[in-house]
């Protein structure tokens, strides 16, 4: 008995140390992809059948206590998804001999720096999820497609320097990477069914657009990280471009998005006026709020903006929109 309880208590021990080294690997990226691309998911395939009737496995909002087991179930797994298909990206960012130099200097907690796992075992880690990935959305959850692109999006940034040789490239990799977290998460959340994805199609100008606010805005999150990425050689916009630019390039689309997007779904005044106030307070603050502690917090504001944005379909007026897609199909 007393063996049987030794057992136990060692793979319970050894769970919970795993379990944590992986949470200390995605940790940095919960408020950017995972909490960000889940409401997106939950929230557009609640509001699917506003702006795409032809989708099937449409998820309704719960209105009693027995509608909510099946929003819960389907959020979790939408939640699964992310994060085996986000935490060999975050293995494979974080495993290089730069990478674990500088998390040294500022993150030493997380899991290479730290020693709680090895740079061999990390890799043969990374291998094996980004196997098992596209084949636990094939079998189980659904978003095979958008699996598979992450794994050429997520090669392509971190071992073909995407991340590192120019930033116009790397703003476009950021851009196609979270939306293709998004959207997966959302086609999980459908459970499984898949999304029509022409650029024509209303899901498609949606995405389209997605893509290009982290395009014209991500660089946020390279403001307060100027002297690491200049240490790993990374040319980001700021250090490219300079920072008073970089800051401009940031604050005229935030302003520009935080208009349009209410717009294109169409939602009430007071939709689009939070809208705008976020966005202009991201905007504001990266003009003159300029160091690293202040940077960072604007770039929380952005994510803050961002997971509200991703709700908009929830908002927005059945009629004006049943119009568009109508106009759309004929």
């Amino acid at each position: 008995m007393g063996r049987c309880l030794s057992i136990i208590q060692s793979a319970l021990k050894s769970l919970w140390y795993h379990s944590y080294t992986f949470w200390l690997f995605v940790f940095s990226d919960f408020k950017t992809i995972v909490a960000p691309s889940t409401i997106f998911g939950i929230t557009n395939a609640w509001a699917v059948s506003k702006y795409d009737p032809q989708v099937s496995g449409v998820l309704l909002p719960p209105q009693t206590i027995s509608d909510t087991p099946k929003s819960i179930g389907r959020t979790l797994a939408a939640l699964s998804w992310l994060l085996i298909n986000l935490i060999p990206f975050a293995i494979n960012n974080q495993r290089g001999e730069r990478a674990i130099a500088e998390d040294g200097l500022n993150k030493p907690w997380r899991p290479f720096p730290r020693g709680r796992i090895s740079h061999e075992c990390g890799t043969r880690v990374m291998i094996i999820l980004y196997l098992l990935a596209p084949i636990y959305s094939l079998a189980f959850s659904g978003g095979v497609r958008h699996s598979v692109a992450l794994i050429w999006l997520g090669m392509w940034y971190n071992n073909w320097g995407g991340a590192d040789k120019n930033p116009v490239i790397r703003n476009i990799i950021n851009g196609l990477g979270y939306t293709c977290f998004a959207s997966g998460a959302m086609e999980v959340a459908l459970g499984g069914s898949l999304l029509p994805l022409h650029p024509l199609g209303w899901l498609g100008q949606w995405l389209l657009i997605i893509i290009g606010i982290i395009f014209s805005t991500v660089q946020l999150q390279d403001m307060s990280d100027q002297p690491g990425d200049a240490k790993r050689g990374r040319r980001t916009v700021p250090l490219v471009w300079g920072d008073t630019v970089a800051r401009w390039t940031i604050a005229i689309p935030m302003l520009g998005w935080g208009i349009w997007c209410p717009v294109f779904w169409g939602v009430s005044s007071l939709w689009l006026t939070i809208s705008m106030a976020l966005a202009s307070l991201v905007a504001l603050r990266t003009l003159v709020v300029r160091s690293v502690q202040g940077d960072k917090q604007t770039f929380r504001l952005w994510n803050c903006w961002l997971a509200f944005i991703y709700m908009l379909p929830l908002f927005s007026e059945g009629k004006t929109l049943q119009g568009r897609v109508s106009s759309d199909v004929g």
